[in-house]
């Protein structure tokens, strides 16, 4: 059964509780993009008035982990994975709604083919792109995930 955002979202309420009181939610996945907002809200900010880096990295995390995590899921294997390395690149102020998108979907189903087919773990970098109400650019996350048979 594919994860929704509405299960996804009572999964971080109880698995992720820093990620939902800072406001991260799913909004929107399938195989190939997932998106989740997050607002700038006192809970969540920085001393310069604008949201907390680490916010942002929950809510950029969240979007790629949960592709990984549903696509895992559908393919009926113990398949364990882990964050192995980030990047992140800040252009701008985090203020008002931000919205973090991914469309990295496509590089997941691969990694996990291979990773069965050979018991080899597999990694894959995916990106995900934080943009203010406006449409700008305010961050850029790259996540490196691991992937393999559990034994």
């Amino acid at each position: 059964m594919p994860i929704s955002p509405r299960k996804f979202n009572t999964f971080i309420f109880f698995k992720l509780p820093s990620a939902w009181w800072c406001g991260v939610r799913l909004k929107y996945m399938d195989e190939q993009k997932a998106v989740a907002t997050v607002t700038h809200r006192w809970v969540n900010q920085n001393p310069f008035k604008s949201m907390f880096w680490a916010v942002q990295g929950m809510a950029a995390e969240l979007v790629t982990g949960a592709m990984v995590s549903d696509q895992i899921q559908k393919s009926g294997k113990k398949i364990s994975m882990l964050v192995q390395n980030n990047t992140a690149n800040f252009s701008k102020k985090a203020t008002g709604k931000i919205t973090f998108t991914c469309e990295d979907g496509h590089l997941i189903h691969d990694a996990i083919q291979k990773t069965i087919a050979t018991g080899q773990g597999q990694t894959l970098w995916m990106r995900s792109v934080g943009v203010n109400t406006h449409g700008l650019v305010v961050s850029t996350f790259n996540f490196e995930w691991t992937v393999r048979l559990k034994s």
